[in-house]
């Protein structure tokens, strides 16, 4: 695409560190002539993939299972905080976000998440549920929106600062 960034593949190695939910695990390649699939061990996340696979096929693997986690866990977070703010979302969306960890539309009463989520602590995607879901009672971050995120999440700006002090996701870009 001329005239844009493009990120170049990253190469997967061995014993890399890789989080989720907060919590570092060690990379572990697996070829193995069967399907791929990634798992969690004590303190390994284990990658099977075919003998010969691209590092492009190792990270659309890592990403679908990334995305996976998140969307089992943001259910039950909006089924929680739905009666307690008082607000109905009527879809999400999980998807890769290069600048933002969420965004809402107020109009349809969908809000979108980052698959990094995945990475973080739980608590950071609780923070990004119910920002984005007070956003459906205040579009914009005024008065208001910080006085509803103290009454509902008062340690919000504690979880906000974990999140944003490292870049939303690592880049490689082909000038």
């Amino acid at each position: 695409m001329r005239g844009q960034l493009r990120e170049t593949p990253r190469e997967y190695l061995g014993r890399e560190s890789h989080y989720v939910w907060g919590k570092r695990y060690l990379l572990q390649l697996v070829e193995n002539d069967a399907a791929p699939e990634v798992a969690l061990t004590h303190n390994k996340i284990r990658l099977q993939i075919r003998p010969a696979s691209s590092e492009e096929k190792k990270q659309a693997i890592l990403e679908a299972w990334y995305r996976e986690r998140l969307k089992e866990a943001v259910p039950v977070l909006i089924a929680k905080w739905e009666p307690l703010i008082g607000v109905k979302v009527e879809r999400f969306f999980v998807q890769r976000m290069k600048t933002k960890w969420g965004s809402c539309n107020p109009g349809s009463k969908s809000i979108r998440l980052n698959a990094e989520l995945a990475k973080k602590p739980p608590e950071c995607l609780e923070y990004i549920v119910v920002h984005e879901m007070v956003h459906l009672l205040e579009p914009s971050h005024n008065n208001r929106f910080i006085t509803l995120m103290d009454r509902f999440m008062p340690l919000w700006r504690f979880y906000k600062d974990e999140l944003n002090r490292l870049p939303v996701r690592h880049e490689s870009w082909a000038y």
